[in-house]
């Protein structure tokens, strides 16, 4: 051993013999081959960990929710979504979902610490070795909630697939540490996907059952369950065989791990699935004028609230009443269904060629076709085109003489709208025009009510006399018009209350023209009454010259209802986030426009329009207490009903989006295309035992005098007046006492003799 130490010589032949250390090449290539390899492996654990998420984001995840539109009994009316999904707690979710679940999905979830090591290494060995065959899934319900909430995306190759199963891995278990297994299961059941746009338990309870969560069954929990493996491939309605049996694999693993017996699981195995796709599915809805409507004003509101309309699961309560809307919506199917049929049988398009002319000209201009090109020449050759085109102009003359029509109804005393059917399409609307709110038209007749509340308040009593004769008025424009009644008739003299029943046009005219009720006043009281259209200072208004919305009609006309106080409509009760705080909670805004007396006096004369009046077509279905007025434009372009009960004011306007196409007949008149709506919706509502209306009247109040007035002079009657009527006044409407009687031509025993009850 000295020696080797000591002779240099001896040490290197040794060396030699024993062999050389490993050659400097050698060790380079050591390092050429390993060092890329452990850099590569940095930089993968590198590009592994930085797809994680944040801690933060693992504490406080935001999942899109749907936002739900509510009825004001409960029902859910309709959402908006991205990812159609609703938030429930796991107390909502019956315990059988819970157990399907565990039983299917992940049987040791209690028990794992968010991953299962074992089956997590015989997944991956078999990801890469199949490639592209079937991937082995095996991952808990904790793994498929971290790619759910936080990794979700389509792998497009197995480096991805490898990639995304160690970050589930790797989130799995920082999951685990922040929740526990109930939280972890409540989150599960909000997120995941069931099919057809549904994620989330509580969206696709109402999807495919039409159900609360709370409501499903145990087979019906099931077959959700059993969804979450394959969505698509499960599909119950495009294939319920497969939906079928996958649900009973569900049951049978219920049954394997003790969650149901094996009697229960037998019977359960043999129910079919019973799904309820109705308009829940196709997402419509029964109010779908109404839904667009809330959207609107939502994305209005949303910069103000900071949320987002579709994604942050806001609950929108609102004032419309389910069972109402179906009324409604029955109502005015119904009546179109039988007035549809009675105008086609009336409308010649060959008769009719300016209107032909005009609804193909504008059906050209606003094709997508002729949209898209500019030069003279080619609109002139896509407009031959298309006129030659006999289905493109059948499809549009179709559509150009579709009756259309807007029916709204409200709580007087709240403003709440309680049902709005915005167009003949409400089975099936998305986007288009609602004729409730986007629709201003010519009201005809219905405006005369604001022309006679303004002679009420000026002192002019029902019983006041106008003529009912022929008058020329000077217009701005130096023309002359003259007005005439519906009927081309005219008589002597007619009382207010006549002339509003039987909507005497000469009678509101006069009312205008000699002051009885200023234009100015006129336009005064309708703003005061809700109508914020621009209405034209001229006579012609008396007639209806101005064009309104009909959410303003019915509004305006429940002022009447209720005791001269007008409440602004009003469809959103409260708004609510997610987690149930109160961003909005609506009142209704308020204020007095006309005396009790006045309001109740009008609807006096009102209820005569009903009850032997224009409107008596009300009276075909509907029995009870009720007031309102028709409008009729001219060559019956618009057909209209405004009426009331005490309890509900409504609206109904019917006629075409072309203005050329019109009804031909005094099948178009208001009485007869517009009433008949109103009169079976009421029928319906104060039918329903459901809705549960009391009978209710309209109650006179103390400032309104009942008197006793002789026929003949209308004035207070006395023993000189035989013939008497009865009649309402207010204090300065009283008319003075009648000393004798006046009438030469009246005889004992006249037909009409005796009181006359108004």
């Amino acid at each position: 051993m000295d020696r080797y130490f000591n002779d240099p010589e001896f040490r290197q032949q040794r060396l030699r013999v024993v062999g050389p250390k490993p050659s400097r090449r050698r060790l380079r290539l050591a390092l050429f081959i390993g060092l890329p390899f452990v850099l590569l492996s940095i930089a993968y654990t590198i590009y592994l960990f930085n797809g994680l998420p944040s801690l933060e984001k693992i504490e406080n995840p935001k999942p899109e929710l749907a936002t739900r539109v509510f009825s004001s009994d409960g029902e859910i009316l309709d959402q908006f979504f991205i990812k159609n999904r609703s938030q429930v707690t796991l107390r909502e979710i019956p315990r059988t979902a819970v157990e399907a679940l565990l039983a299917t999905e992940d049987k040791d979830f209690y028990s794992h610490w968010g991953v299962d090591a074992v089956r997590f290494v015989k997944a991956m060995v078999k990801n890469v070795l199949s490639l592209f065959q079937r991937r082995e899934g095996a991952s808990t319900i904790t793994q498929q909630l971290s790619r759910s909430l936080y990794l979700g995306h389509e792998d497009t190759n197995i480096f991805e697939t490898v990639t995304r199963k160690f970050r589930e891995f790797v989130t799995a278990i920082q999951i685990e540490q922040t929740f526990t297994k109930d939280e972890i299961l409540e989150a599960y059941l909000n997120v995941v996907y069931f099919g057809r746009g549904s994620y989330g338990i509580a969206s696709a309870s109402q999807l495919y059952f039409g159900k609360p969560v709370n409501d499903l069954s145990l087979t019906e929990s099931a077959m959700l369950i059993g969804l979450v493996k394959g969505p698509a491939f499960y599909d119950p309605t495009k294939h319920p065989d497969r939906a079928l049996s996958r649900r009973n694999v569900v049951l049978s693993q219920m049954e394997k791990y003790g969650y149901l017996t094996p009697t229960t699981a037998e019977m359960a195995r043999r129910e079919p699935i019973q799904l309820r796709l109705s308009d829940e599915f196709s997402r419509t809805g029964i109010a779908s004028h109404f839904v667009e409507y809330i959207r609107q004003m939502l994305t209005e509101k949303a910069e103000k609230y900071g949320f987002d309309v579709y994604r942050d699961g806001i609950a929108v309560y609102t004032t419309l009443d389910s069972r109402m809307q179906r009324h409604a919506n029955r109502a005015v199917e119904e009546h179109l269904t039988i007035y549809q049929q009675l105008f086609d049988k009336q409308w010649n398009w060959g008769k009719e060629r300016e209107a032909l002319g005009f609804v193909l000209d504008q059906a050209v201009r606003t094709s997508p076709e002729f949209r898209k090109v500019s030069t003279p020449e080619d609109r002139d050759s896509i407009s031959a085109a298309l006129r030659n085109n006999q289905a493109w102009v059948d499809s549009m003359l179709r559509v150009a003489k579709q009756i259309e029509v807007g029916f709204v109804v409200l709580d007087p005393k709240s403003g709440g709208i309680l049902a709005m059917v915005g167009g003949a399409n409400f089975k099936n609307f998305k986007y288009g025009i609602n004729h409730i709110t986007q629709i201003r038209r010519q009201v005809g007749s219905a405006f005369k009510p604001f022309v006679y509340t303004v002679a009420i308040d000026n002192g002019y009593a029902p019983t006041f006399e106008l003529l009912n004769q022929p008058v020329t008025i000077m217009m701005p424009d130096g023309k002359s018009w003259r007005p005439s009644n519906a009927d081309n008739t005219f008589g002597g003299k007619s009382t207010i209350r006549e002339a509003i029943k039987m909507s005497i046009n000469l009678v509101a005219v006069r009312a205008v023209e000699q002051k009885v009720a200023p234009i100015n006043q006129v336009i005064d009281y309708a703003k005061r009454m809700g109508i914020t259209s621009p209405l034209p200072p001229y006579t012609s208004l008396a007639l209806g010259a101005g064009d309104v919305e009909p959410l303003e009609m019915a509004a305006a006309f429940g002022v009447f209802a209720n005791h001269g106080v007008y409440v602004e409509p009003n469809a959103i009760l409260r708004i609510e986030d997610k987690d149930g705080n109160i961003l909005e909670e609506n009142m209704p805004a308020q204020r007095e426009v006309i005396s009790e007396e006045t309001a109740f006096i009008m609807t006096s004369m009102l209820e005569g329009v009903v009850n032997g009046g224009t409107g008596s077509h009300v009276r075909d279905f509907f029995q009870l207490p009720a007031a309102g007025k028709t409008g009729t434009t001219s060559e019956f372009a618009d057909a209209w009903f405004v009426g009331f009960t005490p309890q509900l004011a409504a609206a109904v306007w019917v006629g075409f989006d072309n203005k050329t196409v019109r009804f031909k007949t005094w099948d178009g008149q208001g009485g007869r295309a517009a009433a008949p709506i109103w009169g079976r919706f009421m029928k319906y509502t104060y039918e329903d035992p459901n809705i549960g209306l009391p009978l209710e009247y309209f109650v006179k109040p103390e400032g309104v005098l009942q008197e006793t007035i002789c026929t003949e002079t209308k004035k207070l009657a006395t023993e000189f007046c035989p013939r008497t009527m009865t009649e309402y006044f207010t204090s300065k409407t009283l008319p003075g006492r009648c000393d004798k009687h006046t009438s030469s031509k009246w005889k004992e025993g006249e037909e009409g003799l005796g009181t006359q009850s108004f």
